[in-house]
């Protein structure tokens, strides 16, 4: 079942969602050469710690952490550990927020010092994916336009995208339904979108092949050719007046 919020829900997710681009946004300065992944993890908490908030990440399903950080070939779900930083890199961040009962989830892709122009492509394909699946949230359209967007810009950009891992609802649970399915579907099906609906859109771009795997952790998810992937996240609301972006300082 598709719950629908309710304006006043939607205000909370919206507090939930500014204090997460808060978090990411500090997590992003902190993101240098020489700091680990565990030292994010940590600023994480002190911070949440200090906002009276929680992440809704850790112990879900016993993950250990508040937040994601994933590495170059890491798609999603690394586990902040020791390993370090370097110049070069590109570090995925996915963070979540509860606040009064609601959740925000949100990630981003941030390059370390100076990377290639390819990767630097690869980022900016990622992000406007994103942004044209949020154009196609509009009251009346459906689900899978969301999909056919993404899906059609990023392989016409010569990209490739993760179908295993895929945006979901959100609301007083991190995973809700419906699930957003960032290709596979044609446009004109799925569901009718109904102004209400919160959703976490994610894209997970790959420089190379689609294909994924899960290491040894149990958690952690890379690519199967070791090339670079990037994400972004955002939690959307529908609205009569269009898609309000709750993860948003703006």
């Amino acid at each position: 079942m598709i719950i629908t919020k309710t304006s006043q829900q939607i205000k909370k997710m919206h507090s939930a969602g500014r204090y997460l681009a808060e978090l990411l946004l500090v997590l992003k300065e902190e993101t240098l050469p020489g700091i680990t992944t565990l030292q994010l993890d940590k600023i994480a908490e002190e911070w949440l710690h200090c906002k009276r908030l929680y992440s809704p990440f850790k112990g879900y399903r016993g993950y250990p952490s508040s937040i994601c950080v994933s590495i170059n070939e890491q798609v999603v779900h690394g586990i902040p550990a020791k390993r370090l930083i370097k110049e070069g890199d590109i570090v995925s961040i996915d963070a979540g927020v509860v606040f009064d009962g609601y959740v925000a989830d949100s990630a981003i892709t941030i390059p370390v010092g100076e990377v290639s122009k390819d990767i630097q492509n690869l980022l900016s394909v990622t992000e406007s994916s994103l942004r044209r699946g949020i154009e196609q949230m509009v009251e009346g359209n459906r689900l899978y336009d969301i999909t056919y967007a993404i899906q059609s810009y990023v392989e016409s950009s010569g990209y490739s995208l993760v179908k295993e891992f895929c945006g979901h609802g959100v609301g007083r649970k991190m995973h809700e339904e419906p699930q957003v399915p960032n290709c596979g579907h044609k446009p004109n099906t799925g569901p009718r979108l109904r102004s209400g609906w919160v959703l976490a859109v994610e894209p997970m771009v790959n420089m190379g092949l689609p294909d994924v795997k899960i290491e040894s952790d149990g958690w952690t998810v890379v690519t199967c050719d070791g090339l670079p992937s990037a994400h972004f996240e955002h939690t959307i609301a529908i609205t009569p007046n269009g898609p309000l972006v709750l993860t948003d300082l703006s």
